[in-house]
């Protein structure tokens, strides 16, 4: 599937954007935010949101049901933490995300990342309730089609990194790798398959075009585990 794409438009995401991630690590604390309110607007919200735009067409075409309404939430992560069940009180997450997903909030994303080191971009999906897609019918579509996702693995490996998560004696455990194995499903409580980015490559020009390639990839993972109407 291809997209038409304005011929070399100006960078959505430049190196302020980086730069103000590096920063805020640096300097986690209101007053620092406070002071830097609207450079964040300028240099993170305003790029994201036009990222978004330059996206909408191609998300439309992978899914007419991605929610795109540009809001928080919806589109995009919030830059503060609840810290009140937090270990560390940094009331600021160094990181934002552009999100797409179809209405309801518990199926799988197609994800951009930006933080003070890299861009990453990919699929996720977390467990969440016992109605949430990934219970209901992820777990078992993981079990029942190990050949299916060992295909995706020789696919997408040389590009994409994938990573999942179950609970292990209560605590949350990465795991390195594909699942490919049917016991690995009924402990999986959340997957992320991703390609990351140089913060040059992330701030060039037409980076929109990377993101939308990245986004046909592994659109495929997004209907396995969220979609009722999934065909092998």
């Amino acid at each position: 599937m291809s997209y038409t794409f304005p011929v070399k438009p100006a960078p959505a995401l430049t190196k302020d954007t980086i730069q103000f991630f590096r920063e805020l690590v640096r300097n986690n604390n209101k007053p620092w935010m406070d002071a830097n309110r609207e450079r964040y607007r300028a240099a993170v919200v305003e790029p994201l949101r036009a990222l978004l735009d330059r996206l909408t067409p191609a998300a439309r075409k992978l899914n007419s049901g991605f929610v795109i309404t540009g809001r928080a939430n919806d589109n995009f992560s919030r830059i503060n933490r609840d810290i009140r069940f937090a270990r560390d009180k940094m009331p600021y997450r160094p990181h934002m995300y552009l999100l797409l997903s179809e209405a309801g909030g518990e199926g799988g994303q197609l994800y951009a990342g930006v933080s003070a080191d890299a861009v990453t971009c990919g699929f996720r999906i977390y467990g969440g309730s016992r109605t949430s897609p990934l219970v209901q019918f992820g777990r078992v579509r993981g079990r029942d089609n190990p050949q299916w996702i060992e295909r995706q693995e020789r696919r997408c490996g040389g590009e994409y990194e994938s990573y999942w998560y179950s609970t292990e004696k209560g605590e949350w455990t990465k795991h390195k790798g594909w699942p490919t194995a049917p016991e690995q499903w009924k402990k999986l409580q959340a997957w992320i398959v991703r390609r990351k980015f140089s913060p040059a490559a992330a701030t060039r020009a037409g980076f929109e075009r990377e993101v939308a390639k990245v986004f046909t990839d592994v659109y495929p993972f997004y209907e396995f585990t969220s979609s009722p109407k999934w065909k092998r």
